[in-house]
């Protein structure tokens, strides 16, 4: 990890304040290497920083944030479903544009405009004097 990264954790209060040498070196305990390992492992699962601050600080005043973290992890489960339910949405809207797409550039010559993007504000009509309108995914 860079030492911006670690300094960065320290002020937001995940790592906790380091002690100091003369020369002005930050020194650690060596738990923190644990916990740096586990704030990173976190972060991949989904856990933002002020999440892991907000937890990280309270087991540190010695409460107990088990609970917590495991609502956090069923919240980024069922995020990450919705997520996958409307990257499946667009997959499905993709095929259908590129379906159109293809007829688009079999009915258009080399070197016409196809309109391919313009396609997609359905203002646009293809060679039949057709518009194509796709369902919209929601944002």
């Amino acid at each position: 990890m860079s030492p911006d990264t670690i300094r960065h954790y320290e002020k937001l209060g995940i790592l906790p304040k380091a002690l100091r040498t003369e020369a002005g070196y930050r020194l650690y305990p060596e738990s923190a290497k644990e916990r740096v390992l586990a704030v990173r492992r976190a972060l991949r699962i989904g856990f933002t920083l002020a999440e892991l601050a907000d937890v990280l600080k309270a087991r540190d005043a010695g409460s107990v944030p088990c609970r917590r973290v495991y609502k956090l992890a069923r919240e980024k489960l069922t995020g990450i479903k919705a997520d996958i339910e409307v990257l499946r949405e667009t997959e499905r809207y993709l095929k259908l544009i590129l379906r159109d797409w293809e007829s688009r550039l079999r009915g258009t010559p080399v070197g016409q405009k196809s309109n391919l993007l313009h396609s997609l504000t359905g203002a646009a009509n293809n060679s039949k004097n057709r518009t194509t309108k796709f369902r919209r995914r929601k944002i």
